[in-house]
């Protein structure tokens, strides 16, 4: 389908000149609105206003361009039906072959933190959708171009095909058009719906509208017989999972991509040098030391049988003596994933053809929303973005805890936030010694971490111990004290917190409480 009329109608005018002086190179007569008939105008090319076009001027402050029989009829017209080519011929009406659209800036707009409903409200694009929406739909006859990206391969089909666009380029076009119209319907439900009586936005809109693109399909989901699907926001956030490039192995299943998040979200967390081993979903080693090589040795030893078939997440730039380390432990690792690998260490991983090395950038920002799919319904929360420093420490214990106790406890704590729920974590000297998790009773979880230490060969004496929650009773401090520890960090807020403190005096145990908890489910 040759390309002989097209509508140009821009708000973000990013490459139109250049694509608009192609479509010229072709012959193609160009229809303009406003600014953007001044810009190509300015550009040296012919453009004819849509308000000559039509034989109306725009009207009530631009609330009116486009909505007109001679604009709609020239896109929506079936090229198949002699029928429609017959009325729009009859009424004066050249087809329109290509409608170049996008739309007012509403989702940049609502994103001022001073923005009134007023202002908003203007930036509601009401032709524009319309033409995108017309073309889209007659897509068998109409080219509809919403992304400045797309405009030099278009060019190139074109350049191709004696300035056409073939039916397989329109169809794919029609569904980007759809999809953008409705993500720019979406954010402004989203938007008007999350406002109260007093046009304050509130975090959860009262009608939620999701968009997210498909990623890839995997090979299946947590089991074999199950489907899945790895799907993307349109725009991630900066250091998310979702940044990650592949540089090699066997494409992600969809439990090493849930794992890698955890391992990921954790790691990103510590600004000193930092290894975290994950093994369904908890953390089964965490580290930090003065460099990545000692920091993922103390991971490892925590629990060196969970880290088999494990993935690994670092905070830094990965260099050989890593990956000599990990060889010499014949550790092997389902993901390792790192903000950056030097040449030697891609070099010696090339080995390891089916181990997946992802690397992405290392940014601590959050998603507006946590989501989690129920029967019927969603569930969602704002991200728990608390990490807790030593100034939010209250200490109810009659010993008060060194300066050494505390480092270690703060580092704990922020390993038990991504530990599942009932989480107990024994650490000292900037590792973990024994993860307990998971567990339907907090001291089932408390005896399961000294375990696990205890399995591994780690001294648990002088310790310390995080918990996600407040101990309901004095049971698990005595286990934790039994084992060695010397100091415990909890949130707090159990209606026996008395007695649990008690007890920890009773075993000469320092005890703070941080006011936060941190369930992880």
């Amino acid at each position: 389908m040759k390309i002989r009329q097209a509508l140009i109608s821009l708000s973000n005018k990013n490459r139109a000149r250049e694509f608009a002086q192609g479509l010229a190179a072709y012959g193609v007569r160009l229809l303009s609105t406003g600014g953007t008939a001044k810009m190509l105008r300015d550009a040296g090319l012919e453009v004819t206003e849509v308000g000559d076009y039509t034989g109306f001027p725009e009207m009530l402050d631009g609330r009116v361009k486009t909505l007109h029989p001679k604009v709609h009829g020239g896109i929506l017209a079936r090229r198949d039906l002699p029928e429609h080519l017959a009325t729009i011929e009859e009424h004066g009406i050249p087809a329109i072959d290509l409608v170049c659209v996008n739309l007012y800036p509403f989702r940049e707009t609502i994103a001022k933190p001073d923005v009134t409903l007023a202002e908003a409200i203007e930036n509601i694009d009401i032709g524009g959708p319309a033409m995108v929406r017309s073309a889209a739909k007659n897509y068998a006859g109409v080219a509809v171009v919403t992304d400045p990206e797309d405009y030099p391969a278009l060019l190139s089909e074109m350049a191709s095909n004696g300035g056409g666009l073939s039916a397989a380029t329109r169809f794919a076009l029609a569904k980007k058009a759809f999809v953008h119209t409705a993500r720019y319907d979406a954010a402004i439900a989203n938007w008007l719906t999350s406002l109260d009586e007093s046009e304050q936005a509130k975090p959860f809109p009262e009608r939620l509208q999701l968009a997210f693109d498909r990623g890839e399909t995997l090979r299946y989901g947590e089991n074999p017989h199950q489907q899945a699907a790895f799907y993307r926001d349109p725009e991630p956030v900066a250091g998310s999972i979702a940044n990650y490039r592949q540089l090699q192995g066997k494409e992600l299943s969809y439990n090493n991509i849930a794992d890698a998040d955890a391992a990921w979200e954790c790691v990103k967390t510590f600004d000193t040098p930092a290894c975290v081993i994950v093994k369904h979903a908890n953390p089964c080693g965490v580290a930090i030391s003065a460099d990545l090589l000692s920091a993922y040795e103390k991971a490892f030893q925590t629990d060196s049988t969970s880290a088999f078939g494990g993935i690994i997440a670092f905070n830094g730039t990965v260099d050989a003596d890593v990956i000599v380390a990990m060889n010499s432990r014949k550790h092997f690792v389902e993901v390792l994933l790192a903000p950056g690998f030097t040449a030697a260490a891609r070099e010696l991983l090339s080995g390891k053809q089916n181990l997946r090395v992802l690397e992405l950038p290392l940014a601590k920002v959050y998603h507006d929303f946590e989501m989690k799919r129920i029967g019927g319904g969603l569930l969602l929360q704002t991200p728990d973005r608390f990490n807790v420093q030593a100034s939010d420490l209250r200490v109810v214990s009659a010993l008060v805890p060194s300066a050494s106790q505390i480092e270690n406890l703060l580092f704990a704590y922020r390993v038990a936030k991504f530990v599942k729920s009932n989480a107990i974590v024994f650490c000292g000297h900037g590792m973990t010694l024994g993860v307990g998790a998971g567990q339907m009773s907090r001291v089932d979880s408390t005896r399961i971490a000294v375990s696990k230490a205890q399995n591994a060969c780690l001294e648990l004496a002088g310790s310390v111990v995080a918990s996600d929650a407040f101990f309901p009773f004095r049971d698990g401090i005595d286990v934790l004290a039994a084992a060695g520890a010397k100091a415990v960090i909890q949130p707090g807020g159990s209606m026996r917190d008395e007695e649990v403190i008690a007890a920890a005096n009773e075993h000469g145990l320092t005890m703070v409480f941080t006011g936060a908890r941190h369930f992880r489910h």
